[in-house]
């Protein structure tokens, strides 16, 4: 039975010596509540309603709000209060029809007794929400949407918590001594290192411009960073997020547009850092492998694009010179957030690059790592079996993953049948594959792309947000269009451009049915040509990350039948 009620008034009614004091829970028991009016929303917890309300009417930022909604219920705690408080805040950013104007130094994720009856009734207390016009979607809708997954306001693992309250502490010491710094942080595949530089870059922004009477942040793990001393320490930073992949930055971008004190230009390329007349306090790179080294670029206008950057920094157009070089030369403070097993192209910042960043970190103590895996949502190591069964060594036994669905198909249609009814049931599940067929539909739209067993299928008909479009659960995305975002289940084809060698047990690349052209092109400028070896390097790469793509399952499809019967050693069918 619903324990709980929301009491919905004009904020404008609330007084000390009125309303307030019409139920003593408004002045002596934990609430959750939110402020909203048209565009804006605000959400808190209190012990002491009428107090925090005082607190907030006399504040320039929330007396415009109009509306009050407190959930009152017999049965919460302090504990109970912070959880929905951070829930609500969470699924109020990814629903997108209000500017959510919490800071999101305070999301907590903390366990306590009942926690699985009391988000039962956070649903209820959702839905409710919802008929009253506070959210626009379902709970799955939103938690399936971009603006969700790539909000700033997240709860924290304990790995991710660390390493910002240890860089930061770092960073305003350097920035106090006015010494340069680079720090590294390195994960695997859904450790969550997009969440750490967007959380990131909300808190600095929240640090400089909160005014710090207005909203105690006590409870917050990053409270002691809330300081006048701190404030005016990054009062005239001027910060930025490069992010390598048009694609994801677009994404980026549309979430900074919808949150306070970010916006849509904070978010830049690495060809826009090059090109700013201004230089950086702080730049952080997320998916820093894909920064480019000298190279021949995607496009003419972006070659010309890189010698003039080159000319304007340096002074010539030095084929040593690479994108980091860029980044270096315009920032005074770099927080770099990569995983060198996703470099999958040859014009990628080479290894050697990434491992001396990473080197260069450790020896200033500036180096940290995500370990906790967020995305997928299996009890044992499933990246480290994945990677290993595309490496020289395979894993040594068949592992199940419990709560994880891992298999292996022999029927490509029964595959995408199974996405199509996943994506019925729990939505964002696509397929995705290898460039292992030309992109004909490209300049022939009656054309087919892909053709197995009688199955047509064409690659992704938008380079930008292909996931969330409208003809994508009937399409196939590429690399370049899935890295670094999360599905609920990946149907992924590997292609003929991987094959498997019975006789010395090894994986190979078939060159002629690998046709990403940049994937396999020589390096003229520098002197490089890439051997079958280097290529199967990137190519594994490009699996291992379609391979790590799905939260609650991967289906796998594998055209190469030694290839299959490999797989069919480690991944149930």
């Amino acid at each position: 039975m619903t324990s709980f009620r929301i009491q919905q008034l004009p904020l404008s009614s609330l007084s000390r010596d009125g309303l307030l004091f019409s139920d003593a829970r408004f002045s002596n028991w934990p609430v959750v509540y939110t402020l909203n009016d048209d565009k804006r929303v605000y959400v808190g917890e209190t012990l002491n309603f009428a107090v925090r309300m005082s607190q907030h009417l006399s504040s320039q930022e929330k007396k415009s709000l109009r509306i009050a909604r407190i959930i009152l219920d017999d049965t919460f705690n302090k504990s109970v209060c912070l959880d929905l408080e951070s829930y609500l805040i969470r699924l109020l950013a990814g629903d997108g029809r209000f500017q959510v104007m919490n800071l999101n130094d305070g999301i907590t994720d903390s366990n306590y007794f009942d926690r699985s009856r009391y988000r039962e009734v956070f649903a209820e207390i959702c839905d409710r929400l919802r008929e009253q016009g506070l959210f626009g979607q379902t709970i799955t809708e939103i938690e399936n949407s971009d603006l969700f997954k790539l909000s700033p306001f997240k709860s924290l693992n304990i790995d991710q918590m660390v390493s910002i309250q240890t860089l930061l502490a770092s960073l305003l010491g350097d920035i106090d001594q006015k010494t340069s710094s680079t720090s590294v942080i390195r994960g695997d595949p859904g450790t969550g290192k997009t969440i750490v530089a967007i959380f990131l870059i909300k808190l600095l922004r929240d640090i400089q411009t909160t005014s710090l009477d207005d909203d105690p942040t006590t409870d917050s793990p990053f409270a002691e960073f809330f300081t006048s001393r701190n404030q005016d320490l990054l009062k005239e930073l001027r910060v930025g997020l490069v992010v390598p992949q048009q694609s994801l930055r677009r994404s980026i971008q549309n979430v900074f547009k919808l949150t306070p004190k970010l916006a849509a230009d904070l978010v830049l390329s690495p060809f826009e850092v090059g090109e700013s007349d201004k230089p950086f306090d702080v730049l952080i790179v997320d998916e820093a492998h894909r920064l480019s080294q000298r190279a021949n670029q995607p496009s003419a206008a972006q070659n010309k694009r890189f010698k003039a950057i080159n000319y304007s920094l340096f002074g010539k157009d030095d084929d040593s010179v690479n994108q980091l070089d860029w980044i270096t030369e315009k920032s005074t403070h770099r927080v770099y957030l990569l995983d060198m097993a996703q470099s999958v192209r040859p014009a990628d910042l080479p290894i050697q690059i990434q491992e001396g960043l990473i080197e260069k970190a450790r020896e200033t103590r500036r180096y940290f790592e995500l370990r906790s895996q967020m995305r997928i949502k299996a009890h044992e190591d499933y990246v480290g079996y994945v990677r290993a069964l595309l490496s020289p060594e395979p894993p040594t036994k068949r592992l199940e993953f419990d709560g994880y669905e891992l298999r292996l198909f022999d029927d490509v249609h029964k595959l995408r049948d199974e996405i199509i009814k996943r994506d019925s049931e729990a939505g964002l599940s696509r397929m995705v594959a290898g460039f292992a067929w030309p992109w004909k539909s490209k300049k022939d739209p009656t054309a087919h792309d892909i053709e197995l067993d009688g199955l047509k299928l064409n690659w992704n008909g938008k380079a930008i947000d292909w996931i969330n479009s409208a003809n994508s659960l009937y399409e196939v995305g590429s690399i370049h269009t899935v890295q670094g975002y999360d599905l609920n289940y990946a149907g992924v084809i590997i292609g003929l451009d991987l094959r498997y060698d019975p006789g010395s047990k090894s994986l190979y690349i078939d060159r002629k049915n690998y046709f990403d052209a940049k994937g396999k092109e020589n390096n003229k400028r520098l002197g490089i040509t890439y051997t079958d070896e280097d290529l199967l390097l990137f190519l594994t790469n490009i699996y291992g990350v379609l391979l790590t793509r799905g939260m609650l399952g991967t289906y796998v499809y594998v055209c190469d039948p030694n290839l299959r019967d490999y797989f069919r050693q480690f991944i149930g069918t």
